[in-house]
């Protein structure tokens, strides 16, 4: 009997497909090979509340990150639009600023675009390559249990901000828009039309000699990121919940929607944010150089699995959309 995509898993599905090819369905990108990325309008962004030139910010920031977690130097940026009739050029114009600059904040050094019809909306197609160093190849060191699992930001912001949006863009439907509500959560709302990376930030590890052993862009959920790091690490994880960084207002906001802000991090997507995996011998030169990283957690034996620890020190498996759920025997 055919098995759905829901039975399966996204992830469990993508292994299965690659299963006896000879390829590694997860193991991390080369340095050579390019990270790609399609947007589509009405499954990724709702151009009613999404800014043009944000937009072309974020589409660049998600391939960026993918080349930062590999600890790839941004080379080269290719954006090919698909436009429907009802964009004009003034549109795509600020739709392509937002690219420019978010080409020049990470320090690429080609930028191409073609333009394409559509006829579903919106498609905005991104893919980039960078370049990793001979020297942090070598230096890049095997990952152990124990490396400290190290996020560079708050982490479900994205996710409570999308709600945030969508509850307004309800309201103003109706006629009964709330500015002021925009406005108190205007930090949430901007982490999901403008997350922010740490440009530079190879670089930075660089000069400090601090080459983690892995790293991901947190992109579906701080749970999917931590299993995408144990299955290419081989080992297990633990994320300590009082540990996990979260927005000034996203426990106010959480009560009002009746949304956990934890579960917002586990599973909410659009963090994009940087989870490393930093040998636990730098530790102190970690915390003293990247003071803006929050360190949540260590990498385990295999057999520990991947676990939310609570504050009480109970060990929760980590859920994740895509993943076929861990069982014991």
């Amino acid at each position: 009997m055919p098995k759905s995509f829901s039975e399966i898993g996204k992830q469990e599905a993508i292994r299965q497909l690659f299963e006896g090819s000879g390829f590694d369905a997860f193991k991390p990108a080369s340095a050579t090979a390019p990270v790609q990325r399609v947007f589509l309008e009405g499954v990724d962004f709702n151009l009613v509340y999404f800014p043009l030139k944000h937009l072309g910010y974020k589409a660049v920031a998600a391939v960026t990150g993918e080349l930062y977690a590999a600890m790839r130097h941004p080379e080269s940026l290719s954006v090919v639009l698909g436009v429907s009739a009802k964009l004009d050029y003034d549109h795509i114009s600020e739709l392509f600023s937002g690219v420019k600059a978010a080409a020049k904040e990470f320090a690429y050094k080609e930028l191409s675009l073609d333009l394409q019809p559509s006829r579903n909306g919106l498609c905005i197609s991104v893919c980039a390559g960078g370049k990793l160093l001979e020297l942090t190849r070598v230096r890049r060191p095997k990952p152990q249990s124990k490396d400290l699992l190290c996020v560079s930001g708050r982490l479900g912001a994205a996710y409570l901000g999308l709600q945030v949006l969508e509850r307004e863009l309800v309201r103003f439907e109706s006629g009964s828009s709330k500015a002021e509500e925009m406005e108190r959560y205007k930090m949430l709302v901007g982490a999901y039309l403008r997350p922010e990376l740490p440009a530079g930030i190879v670089d930075s590890l660089e000069d400090a000699q601090i080459i983690p052993s892995a790293g991901v862009l947190v992109t579906q959920g701080l749970a999917d990121a931590v299993k995408r790091i144990s299955r290419a690490t081989g080992l297990g994880a633990k994320v300590y919940t009082d540990k996990i960084p979260f927005e000034g207002n996203s426990f106010e906001l959480g009560k009002m929607i009746d949304v956990d802000p934890v579960s917002a991090a586990m599973n909410g997507g659009d963090d994009l944010q940087l989870l490393f995996c930093v040998p636990i011998l730098h530790l102190e030169k970690f915390r003293k150089d990247f003071q803006t990283f929050e360190i949540i957690g260590h990498l385990a034996l295999p057999e520990a699995g991947t676990v939310l620890v609570t504050p009480e020190g109970a060990e929760l498996p980590l859920r994740a959309q895509g993943w076929k759920e861990e069982t014991t025997d």
